[in-house]
């Protein structure tokens, strides 16, 4: 099991972001994970499994976590990863939709983050997910569920909905979430 590696590619400019003051980010990931990151200042990150790796999933875990960072989530977002195993990384590149066309998804990142950034924020609060909007990528982060609402929400808007839709949508979303949550704490009935 130690030996196995991945390699990840982030945009230079976050490297720093993943390595963190004093090193404390990439030595709070190697030592949680049991990977060894090998960072280069040009963004090429290998991970290696340590002898300390619970797992060879812990491999993947890691590969989430640096990309999550890479493409534009704070560390303390990111270490979410790590802290709930239900949670996920989900990553949507919009050159994959629109092509190289700048005026595209300059438009398209400008509708998913509103005015001040409300509908982000809307996104986020109504679906319990963390979402980033970072060059040509938009970044989820949340376990299964609330990761496929902000997924539809903003493909939703990627498609061409209103926001009042996309807003009615994930309201009605978060209610029946609120409920199967309720439903988990009630008591079954004695027969």
């Amino acid at each position: 099991m130690p030996g196995l590696d991945s390699f990840v590619r982030i945009p230079k400019e976050r490297v720093g972001i993943l390595i963190g003051p004093e090193g404390k980010t990439k030595q709070y990931i190697e030592n949680k994970l049991g990977a060894k990151l090998d960072v280069d200042t040009e963004g090429s990150i290998a991970i290696i499994l340590t002898e300390k790796a619970a797992d060879p999933s812990v491999l993947l875990k890691a590969k989430d976590v640096v990309s999550a960072i890479g493409r534009g989530f704070a560390p303390e977002i990111a270490f979410r990863l790590i802290r709930n195993e239900d949670d996920i990384y989900d990553m949507i590149d919009l050159r994959l939709i629109f092509g190289r066309s700048e005026s595209d998804i300059k438009r398209i990142k400008g509708r998913l983050i509103g005015t001040d950034g409300k509908t982000r924020k809307l996104i986020e609060e109504l679906s319990e997910a963390d979402v980033v909007v970072y060059g040509h990528t938009v970044g989820i982060i949340g376990n299964f569920e609330q990761s496929d609402t902000a997924r539809n929400a903003i493909q939703m808007i990627i498609d061409g909905c209103q926001h009042h839709t996309v807003y009615k949508y994930l309201q009605r979303k978060r209610t029946e979430m609120k409920k199967e949550k309720l439903q988990l704490w009630e008591k079954p009935q004695d027969k």
